[in-house]
């Protein structure tokens, strides 16, 4: 019967490595670095690898912790929307680390705790039954490291003492490399498999001057683009796609069905493959809710908005839109 005496695992995850906090508004907000970042994604492929996907996630809601834990969900193939942020796991003690743990469903038999030092340690070293491997350096759970436990009995019931100590992995140890097309694909890449399958939007109006495509500045401001992201794992290509609309230009819409079009590029030592699906804009956020207003937006025709992008790809699936958009209506 679920709840009794079944076996649980408990996977203790360290944030990665952060900026500092002079970097940021306040402690919270301090993002990961790129190296964090990585780690964060070895251990996810880790995870993977080993048979050990959680069932259910939490995180501390301090900025560098939620990522950390989403970044470790999509590189093991797991929607990063399942991360669930609990602010007693953010300056926690044991005892509010515990109360957080003790609250997890009876249907739950493997989670993943994303949190900070000191308080991730003393919680690994009250539960383990066996002493813990110390770092002399860095103590028990070193920055991005990776402790998995398991116990017997319900998570209502965890006590000092109740887990055997299985493993624990420092990012250090893993491999560089990601595996690429999956998790267990012997070609090796700069980056997880999922970066590399990507999607992108036109977003379009109608107007009484005829439709009009928004066009955006690149991230760097130097040229002109359409946006475009990675597709995320747990998303349709469409949802991604929505997603980057949203966040690179500011508007929420409509995507089609109808793919527009499809092309590939250079990136992270391999090659991206995008596909492109038009989306009828029907709001636009105004310049203070747009996370990315520094990169400037504006509405153009479809001929002009073909000629001023740099992708020689991306202008012909601009200009093929009149058509696609015709098809979709017939």
């Amino acid at each position: 019967m679920i709840g009794k005496a079944m076996m649980r695992e408990l996977l203790i995850l360290r944030h990665g490595k952060a900026h500092p906090q002079e970097d940021a508004d306040d402690d919270k907000t301090r993002e990961l670095k790129d190296k964090g970042k990585r780690n964060a994604q070895r251990v996810g492929v880790w995870l993977a690898q080993n048979g050990l996907l959680p069932d259910h996630v939490i995180s501390s809601h301090a900025t560098r912790a939620k990522r950390t834990a989403e970044k470790c969900c999509k590189s093991a193939g797991l929607d990063g929307s399942m991360v669930y942020k609990d602010a007693r796991v953010y300056e926690a003690t044991l005892t509010n680390l515990l109360d957080v743990l003790r609250e997890t469903p009876d249907d739950r038999s493997r989670v993943l705790l994303v949190g900070h030092n000191p308080s991730l340690e003393a919680l690994l070293v009250h539960l383990s039954r066996a002493p813990v491997p110390r770092n002399e350096k860095d103590g028990f759970l070193v920055t991005g490291a990776l402790a998995h436990l398991r116990f017997e009995g319900r998570w209502k019931d965890l006590r000092q003492h109740c887990a055997e100590l299985l493993d624990v992995i420092e990012p250090g140890a893993l491999p560089r490399l990601f595996p690429y097309p999956d998790i267990h694909g012997a070609e090796e890449r700069a980056r997880p498999a999922y970066y590399y399958t990507q999607s992108s939007v036109v977003p379009f109006r109608r107007t009484d001057a005829g439709l009009e495509v928004l066009i955006i500045s690149s991230s760097k401001q130097r040229h002109w683009v359409i946006p475009k992201g990675i597709h995320d794992p747990g998303h349709t290509a469409q949802d991604s796609a929505a997603k980057e609309a949203f966040e690179e230009a500011g508007v929420e819409g409509r995507v089609l069905n109808s793919l527009i079009g499809n092309y590939s590029y250079e990136k992270w030592d391999a090659t991206c493959d995008v596909e492109v699906y038009p989306m009828e804009v029907t709001r636009e956020l105004p310049e203070d809710e747009w996370a990315e207003s520094h990169r400037g937006r504006k509405w153009v025709s479809v001929e002009e908005a073909a000629s001023l992008v740099l992708n020689d790809d991306v202008k012909r699936i601009i200009a093929n839109l009149p058509d696609a958009l015709a098809k979709e209506e017939a």
